[in-house]
């Protein structure tokens, strides 16, 4: 089974969902987002397919996500979703991708799921 994970190191859920996926017997393409972000589509193509919304699937700490004032309810799907493309450290994480799904895996035993 081929599977990608988007993944920053520093995050513990991140780390988690690895080491999951390891423990399955998997070695997964690791794409760290922050140096290597998708596109603005792949992105779109991500939230979609994991069943969520951009504003679900954005990281809401940080002081880019208060700067930008992201927490305004007004704004739109498309503009959540240029805001995480322009600033990757937006995007929560991590997702990852199979054969069977896309899931944001937090906590990181909904990679199960996908598994």
């Amino acid at each position: 089974m081929a599977i990608t994970i988007y993944h920053n190191n520093a995050c513990s859920n991140s780390r988690g969902a690895l080491a999951l996926i390891r423990e399955a017997g998997i070695e997964p393409v690791i794409i760290d987002y922050l140096k290597n972000p998708p596109t603005r589509a792949e992105l779109a193509d991500l939230i979609v397919r994991a069943g969520l919304t951009p504003r679900g699937a954005m990281r809401d700490k940080g002081d880019v996500y208060e700067q930008l004032n992201l927490a305004d309810p007004t704004l739109t799907d498309d503009q959540l979703l240029d805001a995480m493309s322009a600033h990757p450290a937006l995007i929560n994480r991590p997702f990852v991708v199979t054969d069977k799904g896309v899931r944001l895996c937090r906590p990181p035993a909904v990679v199960h799921e996908v598994l």
